[in-house]
């Protein structure tokens, strides 16, 4: 889980932010508008990102109601 929303931060963030670019390419508009508009999502990962860091028992949650632990 942890690896997948920090592949997701980093494929949203500069320097790499290969998504904001790709989708600028396609839409003409320009990359500093998409980060601006990207930001809130990017402040939702690092609080997702803390929130796992700190209580790592959220990832198995649910998981361990739905198989009965």
């Amino acid at each position: 889980v942890m690896m997948v929303l920090l592949s997701d931060l980093g494929m949203i963030t500069p320097p790499v932010g290969m998504i904001v670019f790709m989708m600028s390419g396609l839409t003409k508009v320009p990359v500093y508008t998409i980060f601006k508009g990207v930001f809130p999502f990017v402040l939702a990962d690092l609080a997702c990102i803390a929130l796992l860091t700190a209580w790592p028992q959220i990832v198995t949650f649910l998981p361990g109601i739905m198989m009965g632990d």
